[in-house]
């Protein structure tokens, strides 16, 4: 598929990389866009809107679209999470548009102030990540709108929560019930369109054992020592992986166990995070093989989504725009 360029947010978007350069010598730009677009995106960065505290900068959000002659909507992702909305915006009367800009506006934590230092550089929480994608995106609707490129009903705008935890902004947008001919989804790509990224899949492990003093082993079971050979064999497993995303890869991010160095531990548990870069059916068939020879139990999250693949031609696109595929999703 194809659609028709969008070159202003094309060459907005250096922003999304985190870094600004002024132009003159370092003073201030005398580019009208530039003015703008950087001062939504200190606006965007100066309200905190950590993963699960994304109200506030939702409500501002919200009011700076609708005071921009914007239709917002806000979407409760949950019953349960009163104050957590998606934010739908599109012009006039036509929520069904050709094309979509999208991205997120929570962040990890912890919170860190937005500065932009004497060589133009941008630093602060989710300058990057994405709220650079949202000012980027924001600022070139409306810069073709004012030159008359584009008209209501060809583009909408969505902005999601939990894109850093669970995806639940994402999953409720699904609630939309609408398509578009192309989507343009805003995350840090070092100015390159993604042609692909790796899936995720995430599994814990649990070893159980049985407890006693250290100066008498033979009387317990180490779970801890169960649990670090599993995770030895795991490290030495040939994973699939494939041509375009490259090799899937395994993250050990959280082991506990044990209560105490001279007790033999009765209790152990890894949390493991595998980068995906072939269908998670063959990678779990691998790693089912293995873990069925250890003393564990495997435990697979629900959490999790394949590979994709993305149809990422633009006509007239730019000889430095070139696509990457991503080690992340």
């Amino acid at each position: 598929m194809k659609f028709q360029p969008l070159p202003l947010l094309l060459s907005l978007s250096a922003i999304s990389t985190g870094v600004v350069a002024d132009e003159g010598g370092g003073g201030e730009s005398d580019v009208p866009h530039n003015i703008h677009l950087l001062a939504l995106h200190k606006s965007l960065c100066d309200i905190p809107s950590l993963t699960t505290s994304e109200a506030s900068l939702g409500d501002w959000l919200a009011t700076y679209l609708e005071s921009h002659s914007f239709t917002v909507e806000k979407h409760l992702i949950n019953a349960s999470s009163p104050h957590r909305n998606n934010i739908f915006a599109y012009l006039g009367h036509t929520r069904s548009t050709s094309t979509l800009l999208t991205s997120h506006f929570d962040t990890v934590a912890p919170y860190i102030p937005y500065t932009r230092h004497p060589n133009g550089t941008i630093t602060g929480r989710g300058t990057n990540d994405a709220k650079g994608s949202i000012a980027a995106q924001i600022t070139a609707v409306q810069e073709l709108l004012a030159a008359g490129a584009i008209r209501e009903g060809d583009v909408a705008l969505l902005y999601v929560v939990g894109e850093e935890s669970d995806g639940a902004g994402m999953v409720a947008a699904n609630g939309l019930g609408l398509t578009w001919n192309a989507v343009v989804f805003g995350e840090p790509t070092e100015n390159k369109l993604s042609l692909g990224h790796k899936g995720g899949l995430i599994f814990t492990l649990e070893a159980d054992g049985k407890a006693a003093h250290s100066g008498y082993p033979q009387l317990g079971i180490d779970a801890n020592r169960h649990l670090v050979e599993a995770l030895y064999t795991l490290g030495g497993l040939a994973l699939p992986g494939s041509e375009l995303l490259g090799e899937t890869t395994l993250n050990y991010g959280l082991i506990a166990g044990g209560v105490a160095p001279n007790v033999v531990s009765a209790f152990a548990s890894a949390s493991v995070a595998v980068r995906l870069a072939i269908e998670s059916a063959r990678v779990r068939s691998v790693i089912d093989e293995a873990m069925q020879m250890r003393p564990v139990r495997l435990l697979y999250s629900e959490r999790g989504f394949e590979p994709q693949i993305l149809d990422h031609d633009v006509e007239g696109e730019s000889p430095g725009l070139r696509p990457l595929a991503f080690e992340y999703g």
